[in-house]
Protein backbone atom coordinates (compact mmCIF):
# COMPACT_ATOMS: atom_id res chain seq x y z
CA UNK A 1 0.00 0.00 0.00
CA UNK A 2 1.22 3.53 -0.88
CA UNK A 3 0.66 5.10 2.41
CA UNK A 4 1.18 8.80 0.78
CA UNK A 5 -2.32 8.25 -1.40
CA UNK A 6 -4.65 7.35 0.68
CA UNK A 7 -7.60 9.30 0.56
CA UNK A 8 -9.82 10.76 3.52
CA UNK A 9 -12.19 7.64 3.75
CA UNK A 10 -9.69 4.83 3.61
CA UNK A 11 -7.39 7.34 6.45
CA UNK A 12 -10.64 7.39 8.91
CA UNK A 13 -11.39 3.80 8.54
CA UNK A 14 -7.72 2.90 9.69
CA UNK A 15 -8.34 5.60 12.61
CA UNK A 16 -11.18 3.23 13.73
CA UNK A 17 -9.08 0.27 12.79
CA UNK A 18 -6.31 1.64 15.30
CA UNK A 19 -8.68 2.66 18.04
CA UNK A 20 -10.20 -0.88 18.35
CA UNK A 21 -7.10 -2.89 18.29
CA UNK A 22 -5.37 -0.23 20.89
CA UNK A 23 -5.92 -1.91 24.41
CA UNK A 24 -7.13 -0.09 27.33
CA UNK A 25 -4.70 1.44 29.58
CA UNK A 26 -4.12 -0.65 32.87
CA UNK A 27 -4.92 1.60 35.82
CA UNK A 28 -2.70 0.02 37.87
CA UNK A 29 -0.28 1.70 40.10
CA UNK A 30 2.86 -0.75 39.60
CA UNK A 31 4.78 1.60 42.15
CA UNK A 32 2.36 0.35 44.77
CA UNK A 33 2.77 -3.20 43.82
CA UNK A 34 5.75 -5.03 45.39
CA UNK A 35 7.84 -7.03 42.85
CA UNK A 36 9.44 -10.87 43.08
CA UNK A 37 12.70 -11.04 41.20
CA UNK A 38 12.88 -13.66 38.65
CA UNK A 39 16.25 -14.89 36.63
CA UNK A 40 16.33 -15.87 33.56
CA UNK A 41 18.99 -18.18 32.20
CA UNK A 42 19.94 -19.51 28.66
CA UNK A 43 19.48 -22.82 28.26
CA UNK A 44 21.00 -23.91 25.29
CA UNK A 45 20.38 -27.57 23.88
CA UNK A 46 18.48 -28.73 27.36
CA UNK A 47 15.05 -30.93 26.47
CA UNK A 48 12.64 -32.41 28.54
CA UNK A 49 14.27 -35.97 27.82
CA UNK A 50 17.34 -34.38 28.58
CA UNK A 51 16.22 -33.51 32.13
CA UNK A 52 15.35 -37.12 32.80
CA UNK A 53 18.75 -38.56 31.61
CA UNK A 54 21.20 -38.45 34.36
CA UNK A 55 24.29 -38.95 32.30
CA UNK A 56 23.14 -35.13 30.56
CA UNK A 57 21.86 -33.53 33.49
CA UNK A 58 23.15 -33.79 37.10
CA UNK A 59 19.38 -33.01 39.08
CA UNK A 60 17.76 -35.79 36.84
CA UNK A 61 18.05 -38.65 39.47
CA UNK A 62 16.22 -35.81 41.78
CA UNK A 63 14.10 -34.79 39.38
CA UNK A 64 12.95 -38.80 38.90
CA UNK A 65 11.93 -39.13 42.33
CA UNK A 66 10.11 -36.25 42.80
CA UNK A 67 11.64 -32.66 43.09
CA UNK A 68 10.96 -29.71 40.88
CA UNK A 69 13.36 -28.18 38.79
CA UNK A 70 12.82 -24.98 40.64
CA UNK A 71 13.72 -26.59 44.41
CA UNK A 72 17.01 -27.34 43.36
CA UNK A 73 18.04 -24.89 40.83
CA UNK A 74 16.08 -21.39 41.75
CA UNK A 75 19.15 -19.27 42.74
CA UNK A 76 21.59 -20.99 40.22
CA UNK A 77 20.66 -19.33 37.37
CA UNK A 78 23.35 -16.76 36.87
CA UNK A 79 26.22 -18.93 37.47
CA UNK A 80 24.52 -21.59 34.85
CA UNK A 81 23.45 -19.23 31.79
CA UNK A 82 26.41 -17.63 31.44
CA UNK A 83 28.62 -21.54 31.38
CA UNK A 84 25.81 -22.29 28.91
CA UNK A 85 25.92 -19.45 26.88
CA UNK A 86 29.84 -20.07 25.86
CA UNK A 87 29.51 -23.46 24.31
CA UNK A 88 32.12 -24.83 26.08
CA UNK A 89 31.65 -27.85 28.74
CA UNK A 90 29.94 -27.07 31.97
CA UNK A 91 32.32 -27.63 35.53
CA UNK A 92 30.15 -28.93 38.59
CA UNK A 93 31.74 -29.85 41.97
CA UNK A 94 31.34 -33.18 40.64
CA UNK A 95 33.30 -32.98 37.78
CA UNK A 96 32.81 -31.79 33.99
CA UNK A 97 29.42 -31.94 31.75
CA UNK A 98 29.04 -32.20 28.06
CA UNK A 99 28.08 -28.35 26.47
CA UNK A 100 24.86 -28.45 25.64
CA UNK A 101 25.00 -25.19 22.91
CA UNK A 102 26.33 -26.60 19.23
CA UNK A 103 25.95 -23.08 18.61
CA UNK A 104 26.74 -20.38 20.60
CA UNK A 105 26.27 -16.88 19.68
CA UNK A 106 29.32 -14.77 20.67
CA UNK A 107 29.37 -12.10 23.64
CA UNK A 108 25.82 -12.97 24.07
CA UNK A 109 25.13 -13.03 27.89
CA UNK A 110 23.72 -15.52 30.27
CA UNK A 111 21.19 -14.03 31.81
CA UNK A 112 18.75 -11.69 32.69
CA UNK A 113 17.18 -10.48 35.85
CA UNK A 114 13.47 -9.10 35.88
CA UNK A 115 11.26 -7.75 38.50
CA UNK A 116 8.39 -9.41 38.15
CA UNK A 117 4.95 -7.91 39.51
CA UNK A 118 1.22 -9.16 39.46
CA UNK A 119 -2.00 -7.84 39.86
CA UNK A 120 -5.58 -7.70 38.83
CA UNK A 121 -8.36 -5.35 38.47
CA UNK A 122 -11.42 -8.36 38.86
CA UNK A 123 -11.91 -8.27 35.16
CA UNK A 124 -8.10 -8.87 34.31
CA UNK A 125 -4.68 -10.51 35.10
CA UNK A 126 -2.13 -8.41 34.41
CA UNK A 127 1.79 -9.91 34.84
CA UNK A 128 4.49 -6.54 34.40
CA UNK A 129 7.81 -7.36 33.98
CA UNK A 130 10.88 -4.95 33.73
CA UNK A 131 14.41 -5.96 32.58
CA UNK A 132 17.47 -4.90 31.09
CA UNK A 133 18.62 -7.06 28.38
CA UNK A 134 22.05 -5.89 28.08
CA UNK A 135 24.28 -5.70 25.50
CA UNK A 136 22.84 -8.09 22.84
CA UNK A 137 24.43 -8.85 19.83
CA UNK A 138 21.62 -9.04 16.73
CA UNK A 139 21.12 -12.70 15.66
CA UNK A 140 19.08 -11.82 12.32
CA UNK A 141 17.01 -14.65 13.09
CA UNK A 142 13.81 -13.07 13.92
CA UNK A 143 13.71 -9.89 11.14
CA UNK A 144 10.02 -8.46 12.55
CA UNK A 145 10.96 -7.90 16.22
CA UNK A 146 14.01 -7.15 18.49
CA UNK A 147 12.92 -8.19 21.66
CA UNK A 148 9.89 -10.75 22.73
CA UNK A 149 8.65 -11.41 26.29
CA UNK A 150 6.54 -14.46 26.80
CA UNK A 151 4.15 -15.99 29.96
CA UNK A 152 3.68 -19.43 29.78
CA UNK A 153 0.74 -19.79 31.83
CA UNK A 154 -0.17 -23.11 33.21
CA UNK A 155 -3.93 -23.99 35.04
CA UNK A 156 -1.77 -26.59 36.90
CA UNK A 157 -3.12 -29.75 34.96
CA UNK A 158 0.24 -29.66 32.91
CA UNK A 159 1.83 -32.26 35.63
CA UNK A 160 4.83 -31.84 33.69
CA UNK A 161 5.20 -28.24 33.57
CA UNK A 162 3.88 -28.01 37.13
CA UNK A 163 7.36 -29.24 37.95
CA UNK A 164 9.62 -28.42 35.29
CA UNK A 165 8.31 -25.28 33.37
CA UNK A 166 8.89 -24.55 29.91
CA UNK A 167 10.81 -27.93 29.52
CA UNK A 168 7.72 -30.17 29.78
CA UNK A 169 6.99 -28.64 26.04
CA UNK A 170 10.25 -28.32 24.60
CA UNK A 171 11.60 -31.92 23.05
CA UNK A 172 14.77 -33.49 22.02
CA UNK A 173 13.28 -33.68 18.61
CA UNK A 174 11.76 -30.02 18.40
CA UNK A 175 13.08 -27.57 15.84
CA UNK A 176 16.33 -26.53 16.58
CA UNK A 177 17.64 -29.76 19.20
CA UNK A 178 19.56 -32.51 18.86
CA UNK A 179 17.33 -35.03 17.31
CA UNK A 180 15.32 -32.52 15.23
CA UNK A 181 16.73 -34.14 12.08
CA UNK A 182 15.49 -30.80 9.95
CA UNK A 183 12.28 -31.12 10.86
CA UNK A 184 10.28 -27.92 12.15
CA UNK A 185 8.70 -29.16 14.75
CA UNK A 186 6.80 -27.08 17.46
CA UNK A 187 6.40 -27.27 21.11
CA UNK A 188 4.30 -30.09 22.46
CA UNK A 189 3.04 -31.89 25.78
CA UNK A 190 4.16 -35.22 26.61
CA UNK A 191 0.67 -37.06 27.02
CA UNK A 192 0.48 -36.23 23.46
CA UNK A 193 2.23 -38.39 22.12
CA UNK A 194 1.88 -42.24 21.38
CA UNK A 195 5.44 -42.50 23.40
CA UNK A 196 8.13 -40.13 24.40
CA UNK A 197 11.91 -41.76 24.33
CA UNK A 198 15.08 -40.12 24.65
CA UNK A 199 14.76 -39.11 21.42
CA UNK A 200 11.35 -37.09 22.05
CA UNK A 201 7.76 -38.30 21.05
CA UNK A 202 7.97 -37.82 17.15
CA UNK A 203 4.62 -37.05 15.54
CA UNK A 204 2.56 -40.64 16.39
CA UNK A 205 0.16 -39.03 18.43
CA UNK A 206 -1.62 -40.74 21.33
CA UNK A 207 -4.99 -42.82 20.86
CA UNK A 208 -7.95 -40.39 19.65
CA UNK A 209 -10.15 -41.39 23.00
CA UNK A 210 -7.02 -40.06 24.94
CA UNK A 211 -6.31 -37.08 23.35
CA UNK A 212 -10.04 -36.05 23.67
CA UNK A 213 -9.77 -36.86 27.24
CA UNK A 214 -6.67 -34.69 27.57
CA UNK A 215 -8.43 -31.43 26.19
CA UNK A 216 -11.30 -32.00 27.78
CA UNK A 217 -9.57 -31.78 31.20
CA UNK A 218 -7.64 -28.60 29.96
CA UNK A 219 -4.47 -30.28 29.59
CA UNK A 220 -2.68 -27.73 27.84
CA UNK A 221 -0.18 -24.04 27.95
CA UNK A 222 -1.19 -20.81 27.36
CA UNK A 223 1.47 -18.75 26.00
CA UNK A 224 0.87 -14.65 26.48
CA UNK A 225 3.27 -12.53 24.49
CA UNK A 226 4.37 -9.20 23.87
CA UNK A 227 6.82 -8.36 20.88
CA UNK A 228 9.18 -5.31 20.93
CA UNK A 229 10.74 -2.70 18.90
CA UNK A 230 12.59 0.16 20.30
CA UNK A 231 10.53 3.44 19.87
CA UNK A 232 7.27 1.18 18.47
CA UNK A 233 3.92 -0.08 20.36
CA UNK A 234 4.26 -3.86 21.81
CA UNK A 235 2.53 -6.17 19.42
CA UNK A 236 0.61 -8.83 21.26
CA UNK A 237 0.17 -12.13 20.62
CA UNK A 238 -1.79 -15.42 22.13
CA UNK A 239 -0.81 -19.47 21.43
CA UNK A 240 -1.77 -22.66 22.85
CA UNK A 241 0.44 -25.45 23.16
CA UNK A 242 -1.23 -28.64 23.25
CA UNK A 243 0.10 -31.40 20.44
CA UNK A 244 1.42 -28.94 18.59
CA UNK A 245 2.73 -24.77 19.42
CA UNK A 246 -0.45 -22.90 17.58
CA UNK A 247 -1.16 -19.05 17.45
CA UNK A 248 -5.06 -18.81 18.02
CA UNK A 249 -7.32 -15.83 18.70
CA UNK A 250 -5.52 -13.04 20.74
CA UNK A 251 -7.21 -12.24 24.06
CA UNK A 252 -4.15 -11.02 25.47
CA UNK A 253 -2.75 -7.30 25.44
CA UNK A 254 0.36 -5.65 25.41
CA UNK A 255 1.99 -2.31 26.47
CA UNK A 256 5.89 -0.84 26.72
CA UNK A 257 8.37 1.13 27.03
CA UNK A 258 11.64 1.33 27.19
CA UNK A 259 14.00 4.07 29.01
CA UNK A 260 17.94 3.70 29.85
CA UNK A 261 18.20 -0.21 28.63
CA UNK A 262 15.37 -0.97 30.87
CA UNK A 263 12.38 -2.48 29.40
CA UNK A 264 8.71 -2.32 31.65
CA UNK A 265 6.42 -4.86 29.70
CA UNK A 266 2.72 -5.07 31.44
CA UNK A 267 1.01 -8.54 29.53
CA UNK A 268 -2.70 -8.66 30.28
CA UNK A 269 -5.35 -11.37 29.95
CA UNK A 270 -8.77 -10.97 30.82
CA UNK A 271 -9.45 -13.55 34.11
CA UNK A 272 -12.23 -15.44 31.72
CA UNK A 273 -11.78 -15.31 28.56
CA UNK A 274 -13.92 -18.47 27.28
CA UNK A 275 -13.07 -21.27 25.56
CA UNK A 276 -10.43 -22.68 25.00
CA UNK A 277 -8.60 -20.90 27.55
CA UNK A 278 -8.54 -21.29 31.61
CA UNK A 279 -10.83 -18.91 34.05
CA UNK A 280 -8.76 -17.26 36.14
CA UNK A 281 -10.46 -17.89 39.30
CA UNK A 282 -9.38 -16.73 43.72
CA UNK A 283 -8.93 -19.47 45.68
CA UNK A 284 -7.07 -21.77 42.84
CA UNK A 285 -3.18 -22.02 42.28
CA UNK A 286 -1.61 -21.99 38.81
CA UNK A 287 1.95 -21.54 37.43
CA UNK A 288 3.62 -19.06 35.48
CA UNK A 289 7.50 -19.05 33.92
CA UNK A 290 9.10 -16.66 31.42
CA UNK A 291 10.59 -16.17 28.24
CA UNK A 292 12.61 -13.56 26.95
CA UNK A 293 13.75 -13.61 22.96
CA UNK A 294 16.37 -10.99 22.98
CA UNK A 295 19.02 -9.75 20.33
CA UNK A 296 16.44 -10.92 16.90
CA UNK A 297 16.76 -14.19 18.34
CA UNK A 298 14.26 -16.77 17.78
CA UNK A 299 13.44 -20.25 18.20
CA UNK A 300 15.42 -22.14 21.28
CA UNK A 301 17.67 -19.24 21.41
CA UNK A 302 15.96 -17.49 24.46
CA UNK A 303 16.31 -16.62 28.12
CA UNK A 304 13.82 -19.07 30.32
CA UNK A 305 12.73 -18.89 34.05
CA UNK A 306 11.83 -21.64 36.44
CA UNK A 307 8.47 -22.05 36.92
CA UNK A 308 6.71 -19.59 39.96
CA UNK A 309 3.30 -20.48 41.33
CA UNK A 310 0.73 -17.58 40.69
CA UNK A 311 -2.51 -17.04 42.41
CA UNK A 312 -5.19 -14.27 43.07
CA UNK A 313 -5.78 -11.29 45.58
CA UNK A 314 -4.03 -13.66 48.81
CA UNK A 315 -2.87 -17.36 49.42
CA UNK A 316 0.77 -19.07 49.76
CA UNK A 317 2.14 -18.34 46.70
CA UNK A 318 5.38 -17.07 44.85
CA UNK A 319 3.36 -14.36 42.98
CA UNK A 320 0.27 -13.22 44.25
CA UNK A 321 -2.24 -11.17 41.41
CA UNK A 322 -3.67 -8.95 44.51
CA UNK A 323 -6.66 -6.73 42.95
CA UNK A 324 -6.09 -3.27 43.04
Amino acid sequence: MNRTIMNFSALAGLGVLLLAATPARAGINWDAVSGKEVVLFYPGQSSYEWALTGSSMSGADDFRKGKDCATCHVGEEKDMGPQIVTGKPRVFKSGEKPSIEPAPIANKPGSIAATVKTANDGTNIYVHVDFNEGAQPNAGQAKEFATTVSVMFNNGKVSEANRAGCWAACHEDSAGMPAANGADRSMYLPKTRAKITRQGGGDTLAAPDKIAGLKADGYQLEFWQAELNPGQPAKAATQIVFDKQEEVKNVVTAQATQKGGVWSVTISRPLNPGAPFTAIAPGNNYFVALAIHAGHTAERFHYVSFERSLTLNSGAADLIAVKQ
